[in-house]
């Protein structure tokens, strides 16, 4: 998920107001992993210690620890776990969009090809309404963690490019 923090910087010069939905199996919020703020298991933390966004909306999330809970609490954070997760969610949002897709948010019976497989996820189907029901301007969007060696009759590439494309319409839908 290194991608999403610089991205993001980008976004947040250009957009005042922001809400992240970021769509996976882990918050990504550690304050430091072995020792490193910037790992892969940070960037959710730096994003937020910096401002990018008013508001991260974490959806699907299947590996929560307390350290991750004291994050939440200290930024903020809105969290649907993926047990906690309905069909008919609707989000309220009243900024501008940037979506985050990390393809292990899926359950690996739909996504197999990522490097941290989480069994538990959402369905294909549930994360392409979430991605539809988004009613503010969706400006800008990553769809990271596709990992090709790991991916079974490439299902997972079909997938991601099912989101790219759900995305790419919703971001003229909506005219971000």
């Amino acid at each position: 998920h290194a991608i999403s923090w610089p991205v993001l910087r980008a976004v947040r010069r250009r957009h005042s107001s922001l809400t992240i939905l970021h769509i996976d199996a882990h918050p990504d919020m550690y304050d430091a992993y072995q020792g490193n703020p910037r790992s892969h298991t940070s960037p959710f933390a730096r994003i937020m210690e910096e401002r990018l966004a008013d508001r991260l909306i974490q959806v699907g999330l299947r590996t929560v620890n307390d350290h991750h809970r004291d994050q939440f609490d200290r930024f903020g954070v809105e969290v649907i776990e993926a047990a906690r997760f309905s069909d008919d969610l609707r989000l309220d949002l009243t900024t501008p969009v940037y979506i985050s897709m990390d393809i292990d948010g899926l359950d690996p019976a739909f996504a197999p090809g990522v490097s941290h497989r989480e069994p538990g996820g959402l369905t294909t189907r549930q994360v392409i309404n979430l991605i539809q029901s988004v009613n503010q301007p969706i400006v800008a969007a990553d769809i990271v963690e596709l990992n090709p060696a790991r991916d079974i009759a490439d299902l997972t590439a079909g997938v991601a490019a099912k989101l790219l494309k759900e995305i790419a319409g919703m971001m003229v839908k909506t005219r971000g």
